[in-house]
């Protein structure tokens, strides 16, 4: 079962730091894992796959890559980790565009306090920005799912958090990327970037965030958290990052709607690109 959140009714960052969020001290049992593992264990095994595709505009890149490095290194996301059984997560980063376009900017690294933190997201920043074409969500998450097999810990728990302003136009359908995930028992959670209004140009779309909900995110409790407010965008992936550490479902439940059609057509970027160029 899947929920939803947008950024204005999840901002849990006050409430993790006052201990206001019920059960953060441990998981949710329905994220773990039931697999046995000789690797040392972690909380959380966690891959942030961000879009770097040329609608995306230099700022908004910029913007991104800082609020995972600033989040990484908050008040409350350490002290979200403290709370956690072992207080530990693994986490890499990588860029997407195209389905053929990954790479990997942060190979896997073990945040266990303020100094791992704080070296992860100076890793993050030191990194050129770059710029790529196409979009490819499938392409991400194919790309992601061997990953967790190269981690040397092993998390009761494997999410993959994907950032995107746009749908899939690039490679397989996401949706049988997004159901091989969790066949395998990786949550996927959503940031859909919708700051700027839909352009010919760019391939935006009305409801992005319906089209994350319905046809990307899935696995126990997983959720979005929309960016529709520029001044929001760094606020957001901390409120993201902290409800993915946590274990929690947003406060706020909305209605399920795994069972129904998707809102928005899942083929909805692959129609708009074959209609704009033939191909």
């Amino acid at each position: 079962m899947r929920w939803y959140v947008s950024i204005g009714a999840a901002l849990v960052a006050g409430a993790v730091a006052g201990g206001d969020i019920p059960g953060i001290a441990a998981p949710n049992p329905r994220h773990q894992l039931a697999q046995s593992s000789d690797k040392p264990t972690v909380d959380v095994e966690l891959i942030l796959a961000t879009d770097i595709s040329y609608s995306m505009d230099m700022d908004e890149l910029a913007v991104q890559r800082e609020g995972y490095a600033q989040a990484l290194i908050s008040r409350e996301f350490l002290q979200a980790l403290k709370s956690l059984p072992n207080s530990k997560i693994s986490v890499t980063y990588f860029e997407w565009a195209a389905s053929g376009d990954q790479k990997v900017i942060i190979p896997w690294r073990l945040i266990e306090g303020p100094e791992t933190a704080d070296a992860v997201a100076n890793e993050i920043m030191k990194t050129p920005v770059r710029r790529a074409s196409r979009t490819s969500i499938s392409g991400a998450i194919y790309f992601a799912i061997p990953l967790f097999d190269q981690d040397p810990y092993h998390g009761l728990r494997r999410v993959i958090d994907i950032s995107g302003d746009g749908p899939n136009n690039s490679g397989a359908p996401v949706v049988g990327a997004r159901d091989e995930a969790l066949s395998k028992g990786i949550v996927i959670n959503g940031l859909p970037i919708m700051v700027k209004e839909p352009s010919h140009s760019t391939m935006d779309i009305d409801n992005l965030d319906f089209y994350y909900e319905d046809c990307v995110i899935g696995g126990p409790g997983s959720f979005v958290v929309s960016i529709k407010d520029r001044d929001k965008f760094k606020e957001a992936i901390r409120t993201k990052l902290l409800l993915e550490v946590a274990g929690n479902e947003p406060e706020r439940r909305m209605v399920s709607v795994a069972e129904k059609e998707p809102r928005v057509s899942c083929l909805i970027g692959e129609k708009i690109w074959q209609e704009r160029w033939g191909r």
